[in-house]
């Protein structure tokens, strides 16, 4: 590859069977970027999920037990 072929950017679409006008390829990109941004905003309007504490690692862990009246009751909660 040579230095001028690097420094272009790669093309993003790109046509490889048949003969295109300017305004057909005009249209193919307008048609491919609408559908682009209507993904994208779905993805934005989309609620995020709320993760359940339930299953969370640091519920893994364990405190330290404690010695002294009453601690044995206390151990189960």
């Amino acid at each position: 590859m040579s230095d001028e072929q690097q420094d272009q950017p790669r093309p993003v679409l790109r046509v490889v069977k048949g003969d295109l006008t300017e305004e057909e390829l005009a249209a193919l990109v307008a048609v491919v970027s609408v559908r682009n941004a209507a993904a994208a905003h779905a993805a934005a309007r989309r609620p995020r999920r709320v993760r359940s504490e339930w299953g969370h690692p640091a519920r893994q862990h364990r405190t330290a037990l404690r010695v002294g009246p009453g601690q044995w009751r206390a151990s189960s909660w």
